[in-house]
């Protein structure tokens, strides 16, 4: 009798286990990973802050499970609207249009807006780049930054180049002089001039603009982002998030603020 209990639990043991993993659902995120230090390739494995805070609250999540898909930064919103992915991850800041359309999570990071210019051609303000050129990707919170300011300065515009380049190679670029000057996040800014040693110069942009990084989730995610965000509040609550911070972004760059937006 004891050996037939035995063997009928191990049967009942692998009859379970599929059950638990099938209550997992999948969800991918969608990430261009190319933009340091907050998604990008190591060892051919997705990296980076934003990746690594998915990748923690996921262990927390018991009903889904994390995928990672990298794709065109062009590509990712058209893809949460196709319902081929459920989750974008890519440095994300806030915007109405965006919100109008997707979940929002709490905020991940706090993460102001720079312009950078060359050295020898220092653009210290806003009001200094009318007559100047630019580059960006379509789409971008920064790109929307230029073009609002435009039409405020439609005597004296600034030209916005959407090249499709990452970042660092934009940066490079505007060391060589092959435009004016860049608006980008702090954090991925100054990483990029540390490690590449470029000859840049740095101002913080006084803007209304929301400052923080955000996870963005497709509008029939309701769920998802409410589990997220309880995860993200556990993960703030134990310090794992700020340690994350530290070591992703090289400093305590959490928000102030846990409002849900």
């Amino acid at each position: 009798m004891k050996k037939l209990f035995l063997g009928l639990t191990i049967v009942t043991g692998l009859v379970i286990s599929p059950l638990a993993q099938a209550k997992e659902k999948e969800i991918v995120v969608a990430t261009a990973g190319d933009i340091r230090p907050f998604s990008f390739e190591k060892k051919g494995q997705l990296t980076g802050y934003d990746i690594e805070v998915l990748k923690a609250a996921d262990k927390l999540m018991n009903d889904y499970r994390f995928t990672y898909k990298k794709t065109s930064w062009e590509s990712i919103f058209v893809g949460l609207d196709s319902g081929h992915y459920q989750v974008a991850a890519n440095n994300l800041s806030y915007t109405k249009e965006r919100a109008a359309k997707y979940l929002y999570s709490k905020p991940i990071a706090t993460n102001p807006l720079v312009l950078v210019s060359p050295n020898n051609a220092k653009v210290n303000q806003l009001n200094h780049i009318g007559g100047l050129t630019t580059q960006d990707d379509t789409g971008t919170s920064t790109a929307k930054l230029v073009s609002d300011w435009n039409k405020k300065h439609k005597d004296n515009p600034s030209t916005i180049d959407y090249s499709g380049e990452d970042v660092s190679k934009r940066l490079l670029d505007l060391e060589n002089g092959e435009f004016d000057y860049l608006i980008f996040d702090k954090i991925s800014v100054e990483t990029i001039i540390k490690q590449k040693s470029l000859d840049l110069h740095v101002t913080d942009i006084k803007s209304k603009d929301n400052p923080n990084n955000y996870i963005i989730f497709a509008d029939d995610q309701k769920a998802l982002q409410k589990s997220f965000n309880g995860a993200l509040e556990k993960l703030q609550d134990s310090g794992k998030l700020k340690e994350l911070s530290k070591v992703h972004l090289g400093g305590n760059y959490l928000a102030r603020s846990k409002t849900n937006r």
